[in-house]
């Protein structure tokens, strides 16, 4: 169909949008006047010392000061708060004169209500054809939601801090309660004993005790949960006083470790597995010469290692022992020994020997444990306690995990110990 002139001569749709030249020719009817006047930042030029030449509405707008305000009457640094006014004299304007430029500087600037706006600044030194600085360009970026988002980070950042705090100060007591107030004091035996933390985080497991059984004869044990935190915190609860519960029902350390297995197995749900290592044992005096008869059963537990008052030291043999809490009928395993006056016991759990050393990052391992102790035999329960706690801090963050340690030691009254 033929248009007619009448049809040619009709106005455009006015809903129809404007096609790209059209926009295109929008944007080169814009001044570069406008363009200045009405930037999304602020600018401003100075002279020199810093008067106020020329100065955009955008930034007028920030401030609410008249173009008359400022331009020929104020100088920049006057529209700084007093902290923003002493940084530009003494690092900004320094720095600005050196360099010719400066750019991404936080500042506040002053409105005329009295008012705070923070900005970022970049200036720039304008020259002449021989060179000479003539005026500075000021660009001006309104900064006020990057302060809120700071703000509002660096809010979250303390909060988080507190609660952190809040949890290290809850752990830190939950661990106190899980390991006795002091050790019982055994006549003719000296005892030791260190924990020590990897983690300020978290409740570790490891746990260990010595208290009074019948009449001359003590029970002692050191063991380690699986797991960490409120979990692992409850298992080393039950299993601490499930031992000393069964201990006095019947002494036999095996017994005593089987109770506590079928205690744990009972409470594992098929999802929430609830097993520990643990060495358990029974101390009496042995005769008049002053040694004392012990026995030791171990569920899964690292050996103990036997420091003898002739300067060897071995570990306890205990193959074979059985995790406790994972099977109803765990095996476990036995020693009888006699610990002699001058000889020592050392117990201790698995965060020793996995730490990694800060030469090769390599697991410690067990037999460079019994090379260290071998090393410090003879020696009494606080110096082999001494020595390990020295032996822990070498590893720095190494230990990963909690450790736990704890030796009994035979005085030999005939000459000193060594320490």
């Amino acid at each position: 169909m033929c248009r007619t002139d009448g049809d040619q001569d009709s106005d455009p749709d006015p809903e129809e949008p404007p096609d790209d030249d059209q926009a295109f020719s929008a944007l080169l009817e814009d001044s570069i006047e406008d363009l200045y006047e009405n930037a999304p930042c602020g600018y401003l030029s100075t002279l020199l010392d810093g008067q106020i030449a020329k100065v955009n509405t955008t930034l007028l707008n920030w401030l609410g000061y008249k173009r008359t305000d400022l331009v020929g009457r104020r100088k920049f640094s006057d529209l700084l708060t007093v902290g923003g006014r002493l940084y530009h004299e003494t690092h900004f304007a320094p720095l600005l004169r050196m360099q010719g430029e400066i750019s991404g500087i936080a500042l506040e600037l002053r409105a005329a209500d009295g008012s705070r706006l923070p900005v970022l600044v970049t200036s720039t030194v304008k020259t002449g054809g021989d060179g000479q600085p003539l005026l500075i360009r000021t660009t001006v970026f309104d900064a006020r939601d990057r302060r809120a988002y700071e703000q509002e980070l660096l809010r979250t950042r303390r909060e988080a801090e507190r609660e952190r705090e809040r949890l290290q100060q809850l752990a830190a007591t939950l661990q106190k309660t899980l390991l006795p107030p002091a050790l019982e004091n055994v006549p003719g035996l000296d005892v030791a004993a260190h924990y020590h933390i990897a983690s300020v985080d978290e409740v570790g497991g490891d746990f260990y005790d010595l208290f009074p059984l019948a009449a001359g004869t003590w029970g002692l044990f050191l063991g380690d949960v699986c797991g960490k935190g409120a979990e692992a915190a409850a298992v080393t609860s039950l299993a601490r006083y499930t031992l000393r519960a069964a201990a006095v029902y019947d002494p036999d350390p095996a017994v005593v470790l089987s109770n506590l297995n079928t205690v744990l197995n009972h409470e594992h749900d098929g999802t929430d597995p609830r097993f520990c290592t643990v060495i358990f044992g029974r101390l009496s005096p042995d005769g008049d010469q002053g040694g004392f008869r012990i026995t030791l059963a171990s569920g899964g537990h690292p050996p103990a290692l036997l420091l003898r008052a002739d300067g060897t030291a071995d570990h306890l043999p205990t193959p074979g022992g059985q995790l406790i809490g994972v099977l109803p009928d765990a095996y476990i395993a036995t020693i009888t020994f006699r610990l002699d006056p001058g000889d020592t016991l050392l117990l201790h759990t698995d965060g020793l020997t996995e730490a990694r050393t800060a030469v090769r990052g390599e697991r410690y391992g067990d037999e460079a444990l019994l090379d260290f102790v071998r090393a410090l035999a003879p020696t009494t329960a606080q110096g082999a306690v001494a020595a390990v706690r020295d032996l822990l801090d070498t590893f720095g963050t190494g230990v990963d995990d909690d450790t736990a340690v704890l030796a009994v030691h035979v005085p030999r009254a005939d000459r000193e110990e060594h320490q």
